[in-house]
């Protein structure tokens, strides 16, 4: 007689019988709820439902992401609403998720604990969104080029910021869309159609722009964090930024007088801050100079403070204040 056989010996019969049939009312519910099963195609973790799990690594991934899986797939974002994502750390469980997901969309160099999650979890099936827009430097994105002694002193480092070009955004909706129709041939139709229309928005989107800022007072905006080099690339603008890529970054005094020179060189009525950094600095230049502060959103994260609820209506409140700043016609 076996241990297990000794123990369940020792159990009255009645117990016995009650776990039996506690244990065949959960059978069913645990075969229905939640339960996950590989995928046939690539040996990843799909719901029983159908759906794909998708994890994406900040938010204007997530945003592409949901849009072209839309009802097929659970899209997961790994930088929380409201979360710095340049400083992201990862809870074991997050790190867990990359090795099961069905795809995996982040942007190499910008987050080092995504990176080395990516990288750690082998997944076959994760979309490094700089193979499909490669990120350029901060001198490449500059806004002045006469600028030697602004933020660009770090030549260097590449600007991550390309999702606020919204033609960049079209280029990853495609890589997507194509990941996923090989990923889940069977909706190839449903993440081409989804796609398009994102497109078609996106399209609109840098339509908007491009006529809102055509014919402007002042080309020049100033901001608090060089987040904006591809945007002004593309609508020609030029950024003057007050600190450098990193969010975090203190300008230094000399930095600080010489962007309220610029200030007044240029007619600069306003100084951008963002919604997930403190606008202390732009409020203490601006209040030096006599100027106004206004939110310029580098959409790294949605939350209650953003000036919109997706993507799209942050990016048409940020063209409004360019243009209110810049005094637009």
């Amino acid at each position: 007689m076996t241990r297990r056989e000794a123990l369940m010996k020792m159990v009255p019969m009645s117990v016995r019988a009650r776990w039996l049939g506690v244990l065949g009312c959960l059978a069913p519910l645990l075969a229905v709820a939640g339960c996950v099963t590989a995928s046939p195609a690539d040996g990843l973790e799909v719901s029983q439902s159908g759906q794909l799990s998708i994890v994406t690594a900040f938010y204007p991934l997530q945003f592409v992401a949901q849009r072209v899986a839309a009802d097929h797939a659970t899209v997961t974002g790994l930088t929380k609403p409201g979360a710095e994502p340049h400083d992201l750390e990862l809870s074991p469980r997050q790190v867990a998720s990359l090795t099961t997901a069905s795809l995996v969309i982040y942007q190499k160099g910008f987050q080092a604990a995504v990176d080395e999650a990516v990288a750690q979890s082998e997944n076959p099936n994760a979309i490094d969104t700089t193979t499909v827009v490669p990120l350029r430097s901060l001198a490449a994105t500059s806004a002045d080029p006469n600028d030697e002694d602004g933020p660009g002193h770090d030549h260097a480092d590449l600007d991550p910021h390309v999702w606020l070009d919204p033609t960049a955004v079209s280029g990853i909706t495609r890589a997507v869309a194509q990941r996923l129709s090989t990923i889940d041939p069977t909706h190839a139709t449903d993440y081409e159609r989804n796609a398009d229309t994102l497109v078609k928005d996106l399209d609109d989107l840098d339509g908007s722009f491009r006529s809102g800022l055509a014919h402007c007072v002042r080309i020049e905006f100033m901001t608090t964090h060089a987040a904006f080099g591809y945007l002004a690339e593309r609508y020609h603008l030029h950024q003057i930024a007050i600190s450098g890529l990193s969010p975090d970054l203190e300008p230094s005094p000399a930095r600080i007088a010489e962007v309220q020179h610029q200030a007044q060189a240029k007619g600069i009525t306003t100084i951008f801050s963002e919604t997930l950094v403190s606008p202390a600095v732009a409020q203490a230049i601006a209040g030096d100079l006599g100027l106004v502060t206004d939110v310029l959103d580098p959409i790294e994260g949605i939350t209650n403070q953003s000036r919109g609820h997706d993507y799209l209506s942050v990016m048409s409140a940020n063209l409004a204040a360019l243009r209110k700043a810049g005094q637009c016609s």
